[in-house]
């Protein structure tokens, strides 16, 4: 089973890439405070049809390149 997350886009300025922020919320075991955890990913993006704040959603893939791991569904 492949992990799919769902993302937000920031930047589209390379060839068939994509930077996305995935924002992660949960409360503290303990405290019950919010937690909110942000981390950026390259994911391929064959269609080239994306655009800053547009939300998709991402899943695990095989390496395609040194960083990029994940591709946009």
């Amino acid at each position: 089973m492949k992990k799919k997350l769902t993302a937000t886009v920031i930047s589209v300025k390379m060839q068939k890439t994509a930077k996305v922020q995935v924002i992660r919320r949960w409360a503290h075991p303990v405290y019950k405070k919010i937690i909110t955890k942000r981390k950026n990913y390259l994911v391929h993006n064959q269609k080239s049809n994306l655009k800053p704040g547009d939300k998709v959603i991402i899943q695990e893939s095989k390496p395609i390149s040194k960083k990029k791991r994940w591709e946009i569904i």
